[in-house]
């Protein structure tokens, strides 16, 4: 429920209730790109024909199956069908904290660090586009939109981090945002 961070408990308690009993793990690569210039986060927009968040801003990562050790190995088999990305390019940085969806998904984003001189090899079926948008850009409260959205009958405040043509939102948008929140909170620490 990161998602809902600065809620009240109220609100928090009244979506978890509204979301789907059954929650299916699932993983996503949270991509760290380095560049000399700083560095960006590798996203892909999802092809309009899926059945789940079809044309959605996301990252690479799906559901997370039995021959899957942990999270983090789903997280790079994932990336790696849909985006061709190789896990020698990846270097495992840490876990967030899982996020509830409202499609039934329980998701755990792994952070990595990837080289940049990877390439890729997109999986038309699944993904349409992959990008990369600064870091800095995603962590610049300025660049975030407040909306209100439905949710099982609760209006909630969420987060749109929109960028050129496209708009980050939903789970990704949540998750950037408690990476956000994690680095301001070690910031502070240090």
């Amino acid at each position: 429920m990161q998602w809902l961070a600065g809620a009240s408990p109220d609100v928090v308690s009244q979506v978890r209730a509204a979301l789907p009993a059954r929650r299916v793990p699932a993983a996503v690569l949270v991509p760290l790109v380095v560049r000399e210039t700083g560095l960006t986060v590798l996203l892909t927009q999802r092809a309009a024909t899926l059945k789940d968040h079809a044309g959605q801003i996301s990252f690479p990562g799906g559901r997370i199956e039995p021959q899957d050790q942990d999270a983090w190995h789903a997280a790079l088999r994932e990336t790696r069908e849909e985006i061709g990305l190789l896990p020698d390019f990846v270097e495992f940085a840490g876990y967030l904290p899982d996020h509830l969806v409202v499609t039934g998904f329980r998701v755990t984003p792994v952070v990595g660090f990837v080289d940049p001189q990877y390439q890729l090899r997109i999986a038309e079926a699944e993904v349409h586009d992959a990008f990369e948008v600064p870091l800095d850009f995603i962590l610049d409260a300025a660049n975030h939109k407040s909306r209100r959205r439905s949710v099982g009958g609760l209006t909630i405040e969420v987060h749109d981090i929109p960028y050129g043509d496209r708009n980050i939102w939903g789970a990704t948008a949540g998750m950037l945002m408690t990476l956000r929140r994690k680095l301001q909170t070690r910031g502070e620490t240090s």
